[in-house]
């Protein structure tokens, strides 16, 4: 009985490897189409992302003049791109524009207390410039509103402060300054009118005394001219 050639690696036929099945082999063709399909995917959203950047990119230069016209006071605005899984360009802390869901219009949002409201939506540029000045113009007469609003209420506050102490100073008794004595009619009345009885009381005993001091002496002066007995 004749013995089966080797192969060519030097195993004989009895040691080769086995056959997968069936099952096992379209598991493998199934990962491996898996594996294309993702790499293909990856490729196409950074790809996509790609483009999402450089489309926000472009509408940030176009910005920049028009953030270089704001008060240099003012902080409220800080145009910066942040290439994150979905790019978005933000214009403030509570608006920002980012790509559509075809990667082509852009989309102008902004953060309120009932929820995020588009603003403005375009593929085209211009517009969207227009939007977001407009958007910044607005934010600066509401700020300027803010701060008027501000100083009216400081200087109403100064201004109760103020009165509250003059008010409290009325009712204060003043250390310095004695309080003036009331003038009292009635008592200066009667005042006047007892001194004027008095002194007519007065005059009117001397005047008794003296007439009385006069009968007197009269009465001697006769009892020495005329004695009893004669």
């Amino acid at each position: 009985m004749e013995s089966a050639s080797p192969l060519p690696n030097g195993s004989h036929p009895s040691e080769a490897q086995p056959e997968l099945p069936p099952a096992a082999e379209k598991l493998r063709r199934a990962m491996r189409l898996a594996r294309v399909d993702d790499a293909e995917r990856s490729r196409v959203v950074s790809e996509l992302r790609g483009a999402e950047i450089a489309r926000l990119e472009m509408l940030r230069d176009e910005l920049l003049p028009v953030i270089a016209e704001v008060p240099k006071d003012v902080d409220l605005f800080d145009v910066a791109l942040v290439p994150s899984e979905r790019p978005r360009l933000f214009v403030d802390m509570i608006a920002f524009v980012e790509m559509g869901r075809d990667r082509r219009a852009y989309r102008f949002l902004q953060d309120t207390r009932l929820g995020r409201v588009t603003i403005a939506e375009g593929e085209r540029l211009e517009p969207m410039v227009e939007a977001i000045t407009d958007y910044i113009a607005r934010r600066l007469i509401e700020r300027d509103k803010a701060l008027a609003g501000d100083t009216t209420l400081a200087q109403a506050a100064r201004a109760q402060i103020e009165t509250q102490e003059k008010v409290a100073a009325r009712h204060q008794p003043s250390a310095a300054a004695p309080k003036p004595r009331r003038r009292n009619v009635f008592g200066m009345v009667f005042g006047f009118f007892i001194e004027f009885f008095g002194s007519a009381v007065l005059v009117a005993l001397l005047g008794l005394g003296g007439w009385t001091a006069w009968r007197y002496l009269s009465a001697l002066s006769w009892l020495s001219h005329h004695p009893v007995g004669h």
